[in-house]
């Protein structure tokens, strides 16, 4: 993507008289993003949607990015060529940064294959404010589940660059929380992140 410098020079961000620290007070809970990541097929999204259901009941106030919800919005311009990808991970990165300034805690669903994308995210939202949870299930079982059909499409050729089959899954190298979804159950998983975040989201 070619950014117009002479153009980006006339950019000056407004500094509002409600900042973030007066939201984050306001809710009652310090913003993170929870970052799932993990091949496709491995669990990602049903956790995120029952890591929020466990939160919203606790009093927290969220709000959840998945890949599909994404490519058909905000992204639905990007393909999934190595530039399209980390442009993926960029506008993702600015929409969490902005939910977090408003002191939301967001939980993310994101295949994410490669450590840099991840590190990007990091860096961007802030790291101590980035929780990865590495959603591991081994290759095999998530194509027997495919729910999507997406594997099969990708070994006919179909799809081009999918994670796992033409295209790598960089494992995150130290993770928050490491769980295993083709040997615990969604309850037990759920309960090694809530351990490992919720003290993270009290104020």
């Amino acid at each position: 993507m070619i950014i117009d410098s002479q153009q980006a020079t006339h950019v000056h961000p407004v500094a509002y008289k409600i900042t973030k620290e007066l939201k984050v007070n306001r809710l009652g809970q310090v913003p993170k993003l929870i970052w799932f990541t993990g091949l496709s097929g491995s669990g990602k999204s049903t956790l995120a949607n029952q890591l929020e259901v466990r939160l919203f009941e606790k009093g927290y106030l969220t709000s959840v990015l998945d890949g599909d919800g994404i490519r058909s919005g905000l992204n639905k311009d990007l393909g999934f060529s190595q530039e399209d990808r980390v442009e993926n991970m960029r506008r993702i990165g600015e929409v969490a940064k902005l939910m977090l300034e408003s002191g939301l805690v967001v939980i993310s669903a994101f295949i994410s294959p490669y450590h840099a994308d991840r590190k990007m995210i990091s860096q961007l939202v802030g790291e101590d404010n980035f929780l990865e949870v590495f959603v591991d299930c081994p290759l095999e079982v998530c194509e027997q589940r495919d729910v999507k059909g997406l594997y099969q499409k990708a070994r006919a050729g179909i799809i081009r660059n999918f994670t796992g089959i033409d295209a790598p899954y960089e494992p995150p190298i130290a993770p928050l929380v490491h769980i295993f979804t083709d040997k615990e159950s969604v309850e037990d998983s759920l309960s090694k992140v809530l351990d490992k975040v919720i003290d993270q989201l009290r104020l």
